[in-house]
């Protein structure tokens, strides 16, 4: 009997245990497995060119996804990234013209200032307002959209300088896009908050139990509200980069990016109801996401 209980006991350890590697590596088994599929089928998908190509689309959607990391690690949720890429990159398209004569600098600090003041709306509304995240992000998205179709009346600006349109389509060293190197700089700095300084342990604490959190001393509404600030602030980026390498701001740029970033989250293994995830996890749901789409592209459906 007592033998046959350990028996029973040591199954169970190990099914829990597999279940706890399919919760943790799931999404990349699935990513290796996709891009294998793809190449067999199309073997030019791990091309040079190819991968340099997927990796500029992620950089783009990476952005959105990383600040909706750090909101859904909070248990919140961010509806607005979408309105305001596409908010951001309008105004810092607009400043970006030709005859407007400012520098490159003056259009990104336009449209990255955009994203942190309604970001900055967002997290006071949110954490020391009481308005539920869904309500509302889902407003501030009708806000940012509003402004977008404000400023030029739902026409798209053209004729943006060459200094700001290498932003988003420039080379490092003749082969390296400048987006990826931007991606790359903030997935480090991500990196560096959330796993290295007190900042990300306190995120994760006010996800897993703001009542524990509060009684620890941790500022539960500053650290909510910063985590809505840096999505809106990385959501401003996107829209800078998208709309300097398309050479033009458009207004419905942005438009159903929201419902992208919170599937690559989820999918990277990022709880919805705060304080379990990984960053490196949502970096395979993007790649997951963008490979599938350019793997079907190649396939021609």
């Amino acid at each position: 009997m007592k033998s046959g209980a350990v028996e029973e006991k040591s199954a169970a350890m190990k099914a829990q245990a597999r279940k706890n590697f399919i919760a943790k590596y799931g999404s990349l088994m699935a990513l290796i497995l996709l891009c294998v599929l793809i190449a067999l089928v199309r073997p030019r998908f791990f091309s040079f060119l190819n991968i340099r190509n997927v990796l500029r689309l992620a950089s783009i959607n990476g952005l959105l996804a990383i600040g909706m990391t750090f909101v859904c690690l909070t248990g919140g949720i961010d509806l607005s990234v979408g309105a305001v890429m596409g908010c951001a990159g309008m105004y810092s398209a607009f400043f970006a013209q030709v005859g407007m004569n400012q520098p490159a600098i003056v259009a990104v600090a336009v449209g990255v200032g955009m994203g942190l003041a309604i970001g900055l709306f967002n997290g006071v509304c949110i954490a020391y307002l009481k308005v539920p995240p869904f309500v509302g992000t889902l407003g501030s998205m009708s806000i940012a959209e509003s402004l977008t179709y404000l400023l030029t009346n739902a026409k798209p600006i053209p004729n943006l300088s060459d200094s700001f349109k290498w932003i988003g389509g420039g080379m490092i060293g003749g082969t390296i896009p400048v987006p990826i190197i931007i991606f790359i700089g903030i997935l480090l700095i991500s990196f560096l908050l959330l796993y290295k300084m007190r900042y990300g342990r306190y995120v994760f604490a006010v996800g897993g139990n703001m009542m524990a959190a509060r009684i620890s001393g941790i500022n539960t509404k500053r650290i909510i509200a910063s985590v809505y600030v840096i999505s809106g602030v990385l959501s401003a980026l996107a829209g800078v980069i998208t709309s300097a390498r398309v050479t033009s701001g458009v207004t419905n740029t942005g438009e159903g990016y929201e419902t992208d970033a919170i599937a690559m989250v989820v999918i990277g293994g990022t709880s919805l109801s705060g304080g379990k995830g990984r960053l490196w996890g949502t970096i395979v749901g993007i790649l997951l996401m963008v490979c599938l789409s350019s793997g079907l592209d190649m396939l021609g459906v």
